[in-house]
């Protein structure tokens, strides 16, 4: 019986297919679907109200729907109390701010979120118990 990756002759050479550290084999992202960028204010301490979306979102959109969720955490006096949670699609620019707490006057819960990326990026599709008032 060969043990796999091990030389017919004895050697102990191991014989990979394909390097996972080689960048040959890296694959960029592909950037023909929807991104969304949660900004929020870092001095806040904001960080796990931004997570816990992000959460939500990818469950309920997984990729391919949503290519990627970044978190963007902001240090300084100009972004103090800010939430913003923009949208990046191929098919549209600029980015689409789906929401701003300064604006709407609250954070948003984790249903109007979810409904917004929908009407923006599968108008079709059935949130289940969130489409229910």
């Amino acid at each position: 019986m060969q043990t796999p990756g091990v030389t017919i002759d004895g050697s102990d050479t191991v014989a990979q297919p394909e390097s996972l550290l080689n960048p040959a084999t890296f694959t960029p992202p592909n950037h023909n679907y929807p991104n969304i960028r949660i900004e929020y204010c870092d001095r806040c301490r904001w960080s796990p109200r931004a997570q816990w979306l992000m959460t939500e979102l990818l469950l309920t959109f997984p990729p391919p729907a949503i290519e990627a969720i970044t978190l963007i955490p902001r240090n300084d006096e100009s972004s103090a109390g800010r939430f913003r949670v923009w949208l990046y699609d191929a098919s549209s620019s600029p980015p689409k701010l789906l929401w701003d707490r300064k604006v709407e006057g609250a954070f948003p819960e984790a249903k109007q979120l979810k409904q917004r990326v929908r009407d923006s990026i599968a108008p079709g599709m059935s949130l289940g118990h969130s489409d229910k008032k």
